[in-house]
């Protein structure tokens, strides 16, 4: 390994700590989250679609995903390795047997459809992902779970406060009106 490739290694080593980046190819269904500053403000916004096509190598290596949004085909052009990444998810596997899938800006509909693939290489990664998407649902139904609970507990706790002060103002009162009674 020469310096430049020690170099770039460590790079990427570098840009991908605490990221894990999935194995994905040309006709797999995408949902990238990238970091998006405006002002002075920073967001995450997910761009999903189909990844029509893989350049580069290395540190310069990209992917292009292409999506439609309001009956307008937008294409996006993503470094691998990009800071402004938070994440790729595989949604699906598509069935394709080309390296680039150009020929899909110029179709609509169902002919721009792509078959999913079921077998083969790479699909544990979905299935985990899958998975994954199902562990953070339910830990978001989980958690409203006790949001709500936490609620309904402090509603009882300000009811049954209510009542103790309610029974201690007429005990109060009762013993004054007793009080005046003895006079």
């Amino acid at each position: 390994m020469n310096v430049i490739e020690q170099l770039e290694a460590e790079e990427v080593s570098r840009l991908t700590d605490g990221k894990t980046i999935p194995d994905f190819s040309p006709g797999d269904t995408l949902s990238v989250n990238v970091r998006i500053r405006e002002g002075e403000r920073e967001r995450v916004q997910r761009f999903e679609g189909v990844c029509i096509a893989r350049a580069g190598a290395g540190l310069h290596e990209n992917f292009t995903v292409r999506k439609i949004s309001f009956g307008e085909g937008v294409e996006r052009v993503f470094p691998v390795y990009s800071p402004l990444i938070e994440s790729i998810d595989v949604k699906r596997k598509g069935k394709v047997r080309r390296a680039k899938l150009y020929y899909l800006r110029d179709r609509r509909g169902k002919s721009a459809r792509i078959a999913e693939r079921t077998t083969g290489r790479g699909m544990e990664q979905v299935e985990t992902a899958m998975s994954k998407t199902e562990k953070r649902r339910q830990k978001a139904a989980e958690k409203a779970d006790r949001k709500a609970q936490a609620a309904r507990q402090r509603e009882a706790d300000a009811k049954a406060k209510a009542e103790a002060d309610a029974a201690a103002a007429a005990e109060a009162e009762a013993g004054s009106e007793s009080g005046d009674a003895q006079e």
